[in-house]
């Protein structure tokens, strides 16, 4: 009985365990999509607005009765990003002028069935790839093609749809001039959560490497391979930062500075790089016992401070300052430091000079310059 009866006892305790953590994933899920809608609550409403008006402007003033493709075009060309709305507009209406060209013709000569719908799709597609034409424009080659064919077998009703198509862009174009703040914000706030979390990563490096602890080393490890899809973000955020102050006028005030975060994004990608190869480093010397001079930890623990600092400069320009004081020491230290004798350790002060420079190169100091910061080894050992 007691076997059973301590299995039982395990069974209710597995389900009191399980319960709350469900309810914690699953309050954690709503709060996730929730806080998704939110970031996409502008572009829904911009999108809806916009197809309103490009229906309305359609069927009341250039009077065509069912003008549905207007509200679809204008919703397509704004989409949920900023980049390449231009290029959507244009792929829009050449697409839909291919395909409402090409299915009339076609139409007006062979009418409709099954053997030319089917010819007519990939005539329209065709010649739309032939025309240098992108996905987009080619799946609308092809979708205008059908409804022509199948739809509107009048070939006088063919042109209507065009000139809702360019209505609708028209009309995207116009919605597109008002962006949000967000977008602009966005990659400001990005770019420093990507630095907080390298310097993160870096001091629990140096206490996995001070206390040789396998799981914190191998976690750092693991955070350190997926910030790559941080940066990712970054990067998407930076372009369309961009894209809006370039389109809206009412935005162009603020270009110098978000073209300052999208300038961070290749120097802050070298650093993700090398803090990769140095994490790596460091996890191979404790996994193989290895040993490290003991003033490693106290370096990678420096440079998240000057990491650090540089997330601050972005709203406080004044941190700049002493970041770029942190890492000029640091450079110089590394460079009166003995050549240490196992392999990890001189790929890892190899990577902490290289990691020095990318940095100082996010505080504005030119490459040159950064390199100067940290000189030369006698032994030999370069941070390029």
């Amino acid at each position: 009985m007691d076997p059973v009866r301590l299995t039982l006892d395990q069974l209710r305790e597995l389900r009191d365990d399980i319960a709350p953590r469900a309810a914690r994933r699953s309050r954690a899920s709503i709060r996730r999509r929730v806080e998704r809608w939110r970031s996409r609550a502008f572009f829904i409403a911009q999108c809806a607005l916009a197809a309103g008006i490009a229906w309305a402007l359609a069927r009341y003033v250039v009077g065509h009765k069912q003008p549905f493709f207007a509200p679809v075009a204008a919703m397509v060309c704004l989409g949920f990003s900023f980049g390449q709305r231009l290029r959507r507009v244009a792929e829009v209406m050449v697409g839909v002028a291919v395909g409402v060209g090409v299915g009339d013709l076609f139409v007006h000569v062979f009418g409709t069935g099954i053997p030319q719908i089917i010819f007519v799709i990939a005539l329209a597609m065709s010649v739309a790839v032939l025309l240098g034409a992108g996905n987009l424009m080619t799946t609308q080659a092809g979708v205008q093609a059908a409804i022509v064919t199948t739809l509107l077998p009048n070939p006088g009703a063919g042109f209507s749809r065009w000139l809702d198509a360019a209505l609708g862009g028209v009309v995207a174009l116009a919605a597109a001039t008002i962006a949000p703040a967000a977008a602009i914000r966005r990659p400001r706030q990005q770019a420093s959560e990507v630095l907080n979390e390298l310097a993160e990563i870096l001091v629990e490096t140096a206490d996995g490497l001070r206390t040789r602890d396998e799981d914190a080393i191998t976690d750092a490890l693991r955070r350190a391979r997926a910030s790559e899809s941080r940066l990712d973000d970054l990067r998407s955020a930076a372009d369309e930062g961009v894209a809006v102050v370039r389109l809206s006028p009412f935005r162009r005030r603020h270009r110098g500075r978000v073209q300052e975060i999208a300038d961070l994004v290749v120097p802050l990608d070298r650093a993700i790089r090398n803090i990769r190869v140095l994490v790596r480093r460091c996890a191979v010397s404790v996994w193989r016992d290895e040993s490290m001079p003991a003033e490693y930890p106290m370096l990678l623990e420096r440079l998240a401070d000057g990491t650090r600092l540089i997330a601050e400069s972005l709203f406080e320009p004044a941190a700049e300052v002493a970041a770029h004081r942190v890492l000029g020491e640091l450079g110089r230290r590394t460079a009166d430091m003995p050549l240490p004798t196992g392999l990890s350790a001189v790929v890892v002060l190899g990577q902490l000079r290289s990691i020095v420079i990318d940095l100082l190169e996010l505080t504005g100091t030119s490459y040159d310059d950064a390199r100067k910061l940290v000189p030369l080894r006698l032994d030999g050992l370069d941070e390029s």
